[in-house]
């Protein structure tokens, strides 16, 4: 596949939907469901544009590091161990960008987490949003900006190391600019957390489930305590 190629392909995934997250305030305001559920739609759009690229190409989601083949308790297990230190290292990687940020502007006044609040008290309001996040964040994200769009960027530089260190780059910051709402803080926030995750994608033989599971305890864990709230 050359590069022209590739290059259309990452826009014909990414711009159109890109887009349409961009501009969705114009259209649902303040609804934060409303919102939400224009995000989440736009996610599951890219992903089905991503499957049927692979299923053209003659290939499937393995490609990216995701087997739907069931390889033994053992292989579980050592995906949920590896998970839970990925975990630990990008949530550190997410407080140090804090911590920088905090000596360079100051520190940030608290979240707003008001639109957040159809969380509190509401156990099927969760169960919703944390089958929605799954579905977009830790499956949706790690596919799309590590899976894919580190695949197809080493695959511009033939796999080449250089290529995989590109690719860790692009991604990096591809993944910060999604989070432009959350601040120039919360940019560089999950900037260094995007790094670790796109770090131990190439580390750990490009087994993506392991970032699957660790980037879905970090959203349980986001969703959670605004629900006991």
């Amino acid at each position: 596949m050359g590069n022209g190629r590739r290059a259309g392909e990452l826009i014909l995934v990414f711009l159109p939907v890109g887009l349409v997250i961009l501009f969705s305030d114009a259209w649902v305001g303040d609804n934060p469901i409303a919102r939400q559920a224009v995000i989440w739609v736009a996610y599951v759009v890219m992903l089905v544009t991503v499957y049927v690229i692979l299923r053209v190409q003659g290939t499937n989601w393995s490609h990216l590091g995701v087997s739907f083949t069931f390889e033994g308790w053992r292989t579980v297990g050592v995906t949920i161990r590896q998970a839970l230190i990925v975990l630990v290292l990008a949530a550190a990687a997410f407080a140090i960008g804090a911590v920088v940020m905090a000596n360079i502007v100051g520190i940030p006044e608290g979240a707003d987490l008001q639109s957040y609040d159809y969380l509190k008290g509401d156990l099927g309001m969760l169960l919703l949003s944390l089958a929605g996040v799954y579905v977009v964040s830790s499956f949706g994200e790690e596919v799309l900006f590590r899976g894919y769009l580190m695949t197809r960027c080493a695959e511009a530089f033939n796999g080449s190391q250089l290529g995989w260190r590109i690719a860790i780059g692009i991604s990096t910051v591809v993944f910060a600019l999604i989070h432009y709402d959350w601040g120039i803080t919360g940019i560089v926030q999950t900037g260094c957390m995007g790094f670790v995750l796109a770090y131990a994608y190439l580390r750990l033989k490009r087994n993506l489930w392991v970032n699957i599971v660790a980037h879905g305890i970090m959203d349980t864990m986001l969703l959670v305590p605004l629900y006991l709230e």
